[in-house]
C-alpha cells in the first residue's frame, strides 16, 4: 500500500492552501515594505505545523531571504539561549559565529545588553537582505530565548525581519507572550491549524498509497481525527499487516504501528536515544546501551529505514515528537529515572556544561544525591548572569534534594537566597532564609544566611529589619572575618536610610576599614555603596562623588552612580565623559541605571525632550527584567516635565503612575517625591492649601533637602509656602537650602539656589541679584531661568521695568529653548504686563504629526537612520544608549506614519532642506 515510489506521503500541505497563502502574503509584505512581521503557526502535535513552516522557509528563500531555521527541544529548555541559537548559528549565512555567540551568552548580568547585541547582528544582516528567523516548537523555548523573542521583533520592526514560529496550543504561554509583545508594533499573523476534513485525509491517503481509498480504509482513517501525521502513520502501519490482509483496529496501526516490526535491539537503542531527547548523538545512545558503537550500526540503519530517525551526519533526530514519545513511554518509570541519572553523568564526563546535564538531574536524581546537588549549584552559577529565574529554580530544586539534617543544606540555602534575590523573587528568598534560620544552624552558617539576606531586605526597603539582623548576627559572633565585614557593611548601608547620618557614617567607615584589611571585595563594595548613599543623603556631594568614584573603580558596574554623583557637583563635562566611556563598554554596566544617569544628565542641561525619552526607555528596560528600581522617581520627573511643557493630561497620567508605583515600593524617598509632586499638581489646580499640606507631609518623612530629587525644586516649594502665607515653612526651607549650600560651597547650583531661596523669603532684590550672579556658573539652564524669572518679578515690583524686562526675557528664552513652553508662557505674561511685548519671542508648540512634530534629537536620529546608520552607530555618534535611539525611532515612525527604514529614508531624502 505504498506510493508508486515506495515512499510515504509527507507533504502535509493538502488542505492548507489558505494558510499557506496567508504566510506567502506576509513574506511578500516584509520583502516589499522593508518592515518587520511575525507569524505564529499554532495547532496540536502532528497537525502539520512543521511541514507548513518548512514550505514557508522554502518560499522565503526563493524570495531572497536569508533564513535561520531552528527547533526548540523539550529536554533542553533550560539551557540559556539554546533555542534561539539554533536559528542564529545555522542557516544560509549564520548571523553570528559560534565563538561570538558563546561570548554573548556568558556576558555578566546583561540580558538586555545581550538582546541588543543580537538585534544589532540581525539588523546588520537585514541591511543587505531580508531575514527570516524561524523557530519550530516555541512552546519549548528556554527562558532567555523567550525573553529575547519578546524584545527582538519590536526592536527590529523597522527592518525587513520576518519571525515565523510554530507552537502547540498546550502548554499555553510562550507563543502567546511573544505575539502579545509584538501586537500593535508590527504586522502579526496567527495561523491556527485545525483538523483536516475527511475528504482531504482521503486525498492524503491516495497520495500515499497511489490508489483510490475504499470505505474500510476511510473508516479506519477517521480514527486519526483529521491529524495528517497520525493518518500517515496509520498508513505506514498497514505495511506490517499487508500479508495477512486484515486491518488492525483504531490507532494500533498509528504511531506504534511503525515501531512494531523493529528488532528488540533497535527498540532498545531508540529508547536510549529517547532519554536524551528528540535530538541525540549516536555515541551517547550507544554508551547508555552499554555497547560499542560498532555493535549498534545495524540498529541505527533499521531505525532510519523505518522512518523513525533522520540522520543529519552530526546527530540523530526522531522524525516527530510523537515518535519519540511513543518510544519513551515504553521505558518503565523506574528505569527512566535511572537512565536519566546515568545520562547526566555521561554528559558531564564527556565535557558538556553542567546546564546540559541538568534536565536529566531533575528527572533522575533522588533526595540525598549530593553529586547531583553540586551539579545543580554549578549550573546555577553559570546561568545566574543571564537567566536568574532559572538559577533560582535550580537552587530551589537543589535545596529540596538535601535532607534537613545535613550541614550542606545551609550552604545550598545560602546560594538559593542569592539566586532568588537576583531573580527579583525577594519574598521567596526571605521565606527560604527564615525557614533555614528556624533550623538553628551553626553560628557561622547563621551569619552567612543573614548576610545573604542583606540584599533581599534592602530590595524590599526593609532597612530597619536589615540593620536589626546585621547587628544581631554581629553580636552573636561566630562569623568568619569576611562575613563579619559584610554584615558590618550591610549595617552601614541600612543606617543610610535612617535619621542619624553621623552614626551611619561612623558605621560605614568602620566597615570599610574592615573590608580593606581583609581584602573582601563584596564587603568593600557594600561599604563604599553605603558610604556613598550616606553622603548623598547628608547632602555632602563632594564626599559622595569620592565614594562612588572609588566604588566604580572596584566594580565598573557602579559607573552610573559615579555619573550621577558628578552631576550633583555640577560637573557635567565629567558626566558626559563617563557616559561616553559607558557607551564604549556597555556590556559592563546595568543598562537601566545607566539610562537613569543619562536622563539626569539631559534633564540637568535642560534637554527636556531627550530626558523624557531616556526616562521612557529606562522604565521599559526595568519592566523587561521586572526590577522596578527607579520607576516612581522617573514618573515624578516626567510629570514635572509635562507640566513645564504645558501637557496637563500627560502630567496627570504620570502622577497616577507614580502613585501606583508608590503603593508597590513605599520607601521614604519615593514617598517624599510623590507627595511633593502632589503639591505641584495641587498648586496647578489652584488649591494652595493642599499644596502646603503636601509639602509638610514631605517634611514628616525627613527634612525637605534630605531628598536629593527635590533639592533643585526647593524654590517651587518656597513659592507655594509664600503664596499660602506660611512664612514659617518658607523660612525653614530657605534655611535648609542655606545649610545645603554650606556643605557644597564649590557647587554653583547649590549656592545659587540658597541665595534665591533667601531672596524669595526676605523679598530682597539684592539677594535675588546675587542668586542670578552665582547661577551664571551653574550648568543647569532651568535653574538659571527660574532665578531670572524671580528676579524679573522683583524688579517689576521695585519699578525697575527695563531691568525687569531684560531678566524676564532671559528667563523666557531659556525656558523656551528647553521646551518648557508652559513656564515660558507664564514669564511671557509678566513680560506683557511690563510692556515688553516688543521683545517677545514667539513660543511655537510642535504639531502632533509630520516632520515638524519631531524633537531635535528625533530629527538627528531620523537623518542618521535615513543615510544607513544602525541604532548602534547612531547611538555612538549621539553619545546615547542604543535603547534611547530605539525610543526616538519609535516616536519618529509614529509621527511620520512610516513603517520601515526604507520608507523613512525616502521621506527624509525628499525634504526640501535635506
Amino acid at each position: 500500500m505504498a506510493g508508486t515510489d515506495g515512499s510515504l506521503s509527507r507533504s502535509g500541505l493538502r488542505g492548507r492552501a489558505v494558510e499557506l497563502e496567508e504566510l506567502q502574503a506576509l513574506i511578500a509584505s516584509v520583502a516589499r515594505t522593508g518592515s518587520g512581521g511575525l507569524a505564529l503557526i499554532q495547532g496540536e502535535p502532528g497537525i502539520g505545523k512543521t511541514t507548513l513552516l518548512a514550505e514557508a522557509v522554502t518560499r522565503a528563500r526563493a524570495a531572497g531571504f536569508s533564513v535561520g531555521l531552528g527547533k526548540a527541544d523539550e529536554l533542553h529548555r533550560i539551557v540559556p539561549l539554546s533555542s534561539l541559537a539554533a536559528c542564529i548559528l545555522h542557516g544560509d549565512q549564520p548571523l553570528l559565529s559560534g565563538d561570538a555567540f558563546v561570548d554573548l551568552a556568558r556576558n555578566h548580568d546583561q540580558r538586555i545588553w545581550l538582546v541588543e547585541r543580537l538585534a544589532e547582528a540581525i539588523e546588520a544582516k537585514a541591511d543587505s537582505v531580508p531575514v527570516m528567523i524561524a523557530l519550530d516548537d516555541v512552546q519549548w523555548a528556554d527562558p532567555l530565548s523567550r525573553f529575547a523573542l519578546k524584545q527582538l521583533p519590536t526592536r527590529l520592526r523597522t527592518s525587513p525581519v520576518l519571525w515565523m514560529l510554530t507552537g502547540r496550543l498546550e502548554p499555553a504561554g510562550p507563543a502567546e507572550e511573544v505575539v502579545a509583545a509584538a501586537t500593535d508594533e508590527l504586522r502579526t499573523v496567527t495561523v491556527p491549524l485545525g483538523p483536516l476534513s475527511g475528504a482531504v485525509i482521503g486525498q492524503l491517503a491516495g497520495d500515499t498509497l497511489g490508489a483510490a481509498v475504499d470505505e474500510r480504509l476511510r473508516d479506519l482513517l477517521g480514527g486519526a481525527g483529521g491529524n495528517p501525521f497520525l493518518a500517515v502513520e496509520m498508513l505506514a502501519g498497514l505495511r506490517t499487516v499487508e500479508a495477512s490482509g486484515e486491518l488492525p483496529p483504531g490507532l494500533v496501526v498509528g504511531v506504534r504501528g511503525r515501531l512494531r516490526p523493529l528488532q528488540p535491539s533497535t527498540l532498545r537503542f531508540l529508547q536510549m536515544g529517547a532519554v536524551f531527547g528528540r535530538r541525540f548523538g549516536f555515541q551517547e545512545a550507544a554508551a547508555l546501551c552499554g555497547q560499542p558503537s560498532t555493535a549498534l550500526i545495524s540498529a541505527l540503519e533499521e531505525a532510519v529505514r523505518a522512518g523513525v530517525l533522520d540522520d543529519d551526519g552530526d546527530h540523530l533526530v526522531f522524525r516527530h515528537d510523537l515518535l519519540r514519545q511513543a518510544v519513551y513511554v515504553d521505558i518503565p518509570p523506574s528505569a527512566r529515572k535511572a537512565l536519566h541519572r546515568e545520562a547526566a553523568n555521561q554528559l558531564v564526563s564527556a565535557g558538556h556544561q553542567p546546564i546540559d546535564a541538568v534536565p536529566h538531574i531533575l528527572k533522575g536524581a533522588v533526595p540525598g544525591d549530593e553529586e547531583a546537588v553540586a551539579l545543580l549549584q554549578r549550573a546555577a552559577d553559570d546561568v545566574l548572569p543571564v537567566t536568574p529565574d532559572v538559577a533560582a529554580d535550580l537552587m530551589s530544586h537543589a535545596l529540596e534534594m538535601v535532607p534537613p539534617a545535613r550541614p550542606l543544606r545551609f550552604a545550598v540555602g545560602e546560594q538559593a537566597i542569592v539566586c532568588l534575590t537576583r531573580a527579583g523573587r525577594n519574598r521567596e528568598a526571605l521565606s527560604t532564609g527564615d525557614r533555614l534560620l528556624a533550623c538553628r544552624p551553626p553560628l557561622e552558617a547563621f551569619s552567612r544566611l543573614q548576610a545573604a539576606l542583606g540584599g533581599t531586605l534592602w530590595n524590599m526597603d526593609l532597612a530597619d529589619e536589615l540593620r536589626r539582623r546585621a547587628e544581631t548576627a554581629l553580636a552573636i559572633g561566630g562569623a568568619t572575618a569576611e562575613v563579619a565585614a559584610r554584615l558590618a557593611a550591610l549595617r552601614g548601608l541600612a543606617l543610610s536610610r535612617g535619621h542619624d547620618l553621623v552614626a551611619a557614617r561612623e558605621a560605614g567607615e568602620t566597615a570599610l576599614r574592615a573590608a580593606t584589611a581583609i581584602g573582601d571585595r563584596e564587603a568593600h563594595v557594600l561599604a563604599l555603596s553605603g558610604l556613598g548613599e550616606i553622603a548623598l543623603n547628608a547632602g555632602e556631594n563632594a564626599v559622595a562623588l569620592e565614594r562612588f568614584a572609588a566604588l566604580s573603580a572596584v566594580d565598573a558596574a557602579f559607573l552610573p552612580e559615579e555619573i550621577v554623583a558628578q552631576q550633583h557637583v555640577d560637573d557635567f563635562e565629567s558626566s558626559e565623559r563617563l557616559l561616553r566611556q559607558a557607551a564604549d563598554n556597555a556590556g559592563s554596566f546595568r543598562p537601566a541605571m545607566l539610562l537613569w544617569g543619562q536622563a539626569q544628565h539631559h534633564l540637568g542641561l535642560g534637554r527636556l525632550d531627550d530626558a523624557d525619552a531616556d526616562f521612557v526607555t529606562m522604565e521599559r528596560l526595568e519592566d523587561d527584567v521586572q526590577v522596578p528600581v527607579q520607576q516612581v522617581n522617573s514618573r515624578v520627573i516626567r510629570s514635572r516635565i509635562a507640566l513645564l511643557r504645558g501637557d496637563r493630561e500627560a502630567a496627570q497620567q504620570h502622577l497616577a503612575a507614580a502613585q501606583k508605583g508608590l503603593a508597590t515600593k513605599p520607601n521614604p524617598g519615593n514617598t517624599a517625591a510623590v507627595r511633593f509632586l502632589e503639591a505641584i499638581h495641587a498648586e496647578a489646580d489652584g488649591d494652595i492649601g493642599l499644596a502646603i499640606d503636601k509639602i509638610r507631609q514631605v517634611q514628616k518623612e525627613d527634612f525637605f533637602m534630605r531628598w536629593r530629587l527635590l533639592r533643585d525644586w526647593v524654590d517651587s516649594a518656597i513659592r507655594m509656602a509664600l503664596r499660602g502665607a506660611d512664612h514659617e515653612l518658607a523660612e525653614d526651607l530657605a534655611l535648609q537650602a542655606e545649610a545645603h549650600a554650606e556643605r557644597n560651597p564649590a557647587v554653583p547650583t547649590a549656592t545659587g539656589i540658597a541665595a534665591q531661596a533667601l531672596g524669595l523669603v526676605k523679598d530682597d532684590l539684592a539677594t535675588l541679584e546675587r542668586s542670578v550672579a552665582l547661577l551664571k556658573a551653574s550648568p543647569r539652564p532651568l535653574v538659571r531661568a527660574s532665578a531670572y524669572a524671580d528676579l524679573g518679578q522683583a524688579l517689576l515690583a521695585a519699578g525697575r521695568k527695563p531691568q525687569a524686562v531684560a531678566a524676564l526675557t532671559q528667563a523666557h528664552g531659556t525656558f523656551a529653548e528647553s521646551g518648557a513652553h508652559a513656564a515660558a508662557a507664564r514669564v511671557q505674561r509678566d513680560l506683557d504686563g511690563a510692556g515688553g511685548a516688543s521683545r517677545r519671542a514667539a513660543t511655537v508648540q510642535r504639531p502632533v504629526q509630520g516632520w515638524g512634530a519631531l524633537t531635535a534629537s528625533e530629527k538627528k536620529v531620523a537623518h542618521l537612520i535615513a543615510v544607513g546608520h544602525t541604532n548602534r552607530s547612531a547611538a555612538d555618534l549621539l553619545i546615547v544608549s542604543p535603547h534611547t535611539v530605539n525610543t526616538h525611532l519609535t516616536s519618529v515612525f509614529r509621527k511620520l506614519s512610516v513603517n520601515s527604514r526604507v520608507q523613512l529614508a525616502n521621506l527624509v531624502m525628499a525634504l526640501p532642506d535635506n
